[in-house]
């Protein structure tokens, strides 16, 4: 039978490769695991049929499916009813370093993009307040946008920054950061808290996922060299896209 898909015919030699006792349909998994790993399968790549990869893999749709229920269950695959199953691409975040999302997004080759909502200078509210240090009628920053990897929605973002050390939201073009350090306010420090949530109507719709879908939530404060809170920042990753990874030193696995 003649081949000319590249992810079938990398699933093939890899399935010649691998001499497993793994039960077939984990076989199948590890195989379309790593047809991804390997850039077979980039960022929003779609799988062929589940027909066609029984067929040409010469295993039943039975073993298919539970092989693609794995990946899916495991946050690699989205599987929607009535259309083929595609890749969920997932994007690596360091949590030991103050990065932007732009920045953090080139390091790993992909693409940054946003969506802007909201950009302007206003009053802040008191939780916003309270986390810049700020007065009630001090104006802050505020900047709202959609964050995008390869043009796929990834995060809602929702930054705030004293007036004082930024003048004008018109100054931030794609990186925070990068306005600050222009304007001589670059963060020296930062603390982040992380917690889990779940998509509204409105965050599902931005993030083009369904409702409930799970949210990793990070709040971060940044902070000058004299301890001035420079930044505030509450970012809503889409939880199936995105990964946190921290190095651990030697101190902290003791």
């Amino acid at each position: 039978m003649a081949r000319t898909d590249p992810t079938i015919d990398f699933l093939i030699e890899y399935l010649d490769r691998k001499d497993s006792t793994s039960p077939l349909y984990q076989r199948v998994s590890g195989a379309l695991a790593e047809a991804v790993n390997v850039g077979v399968l980039g960022a929003k790549g779609v799988l062929p049929s589940e027909r066609r990869l029984a067929s040409h893999l010469n295993v039943s749709r039975v073993t298919v499916r539970r092989a693609l229920d794995d990946l899916a269950a495991s946050g690699l695959l989205k599987r929607r009813q009535g259309a083929r199953s595609s890749i969920t691409p997932r994007v690596e975040k360091t949590l030991s370093t103050i990065t932007g999302f732009s920045e953090e997004l080139r390091a790993r080759g992909a693409k940054p993009g946003q969506k802007w909502l909201l950009r302007q200078v206003a009053l802040p509210t008191p939780s916003e307040s309270m986390a810049l240090g700020v007065s009630t009628t001090d104006q802050i920053v505020r900047l709202v946008r959609i964050r995008f990897a390869d043009n796929l929605p990834i995060a809602f973002e929702r930054a705030t920054v004293p007036q004082a050390f930024l003048h004008s939201h018109e100054l931030v073009r794609d990186s925070l950061y990068e306005a600050l350090r222009n304007a001589g306010y670059a963060p020296s420090r930062g603390v982040q808290r992380i917690r889990a949530g779940v998509m509204t109507r409105a965050e599902a719709d931005a993030l083009d996922s369904d409702v409930g879908q799970p949210l990793l939530i990070i709040e971060r404060r940044c902070f000058l060299a004299d301890g001035r809170t420079v930044e505030f920042t509450e970012t809503r990753y889409h939880g199936e896209r995105y990964d946190f990874v921290s190095d651990l030193s030697s101190g902290q696995l003791m």
